[in-house]
């Protein structure tokens, strides 16, 4: 990662970086196409746990090293191994409760999407709040062609992004497709060349960066609330979550400087 300071190189499949506010997980097993292992979910979930215990770090982007793969997938040499359902299931857990826990953190989550992403690298990309992809980047989840089906939420989080029949689609067919179908179908935000990706990452979270801290985490919880259930308890949580910012200094701040014609510095607070 050109220009980001403080690579923590503790971790043996992942490389993590700190540049003011933003933390960065390289998903780094290039031989592999960086595919998820049980080693890597667990070291995922112990870099999320250092990242979320700085409140200074507001935004996560998740990206994959060398420019072939965000992750190709499941390690399949692992999921071979399961002999029982009960096994099965464990391994499907496992990978969905921390996908989920990426769902739900108080960080901005974007998946910085530079090549391969299929199977459980998309499904990876999916439980981020947004993605970007390089012209480079294809996805897909061929799970039914191993018969099983995407086991780490690609069932449920799919059609909520795109809609239940196109959803279907792709997940019967296993089809892969690239990053200007994904585009076209609202799975990712934008694509550009892949020389561009993490500038583009880094632009759009200094841009986070500078909103308010508290009002940017109170909009991810009343949207996520929102999609979970209906719209009449997504609208009673946005309501909440407003009364609850009127009480900050943030939002004191943020209209001062706006009368005053002049930039917030917002404090969290």
């Amino acid at each position: 990662m050109k220009g980001m300071q403080g690579a923590d190189q503790k971790y043996k499949n992942l490389i993590l970086c700190f540049e003011e506010g933003l933390a960065v997980i390289v998903l780094n097993r290039p031989k592999a196409l960086n595919a998820l292992n049980a080693e890597t979910i667990q070291e995922i979930s112990q870099a999320l746990d250092e990242i979320e215990a700085d409140a200074k770090n507001r935004v996560l982007l998740i990206t994959g090293s060398g420019d072939k793969a965000f992750v190709a997938g499941a390690d399949i040499r692992e999921l071979k191994e399961c002999e029982s359902a009960a096994q099965g299931q464990e391994a499907s857990e496992k990978g969905s409760q921390l996908f989920r826990r990426l769902e739900t953190t108080r960080l901005i989550t974007m998946a910085g999407v530079n090549g391969f992403c299929l199977g459980g690298g998309m499904e990876l990309a999916i439980s981020c709040d947004f993605r970007f992809a390089a012209t480079t980047a294809m996805f897909g989840l061929p799970e039914v062609g191993l018969g099983i089906i995407p086991g780490y939420g690609g069932t449920q989080r799919l059609p909520r992004i795109i809609g239940r029949g196109l959803a279907m689609e792709l997940i019967a067919t296993g089809r892969k497709f690239d990053a200007h179908y994904a585009l076209h179908i609202g799975l990712v935000n934008r694509v550009v060349p892949q020389h561009d990706l993490l500038n583009l990452c880094r632009q759009v979270a200094q841009e986070i960066l500078a909103q308010a801290p508290l009002a940017v985490a109170a909009a991810k919880k009343a949207l996520a609330i929102g999609l979970d259930s209906d719209i009449e308890s997504g609208l009673k949580a946005e309501s909440s979550e407003f009364g609850k910012l009127c009480l900050t200094k943030d939002m004191h701040e943020g209209m001062a400087a706006f009368v005053e014609k002049r930039q917030a510095q917002f404090k969290g607070e």
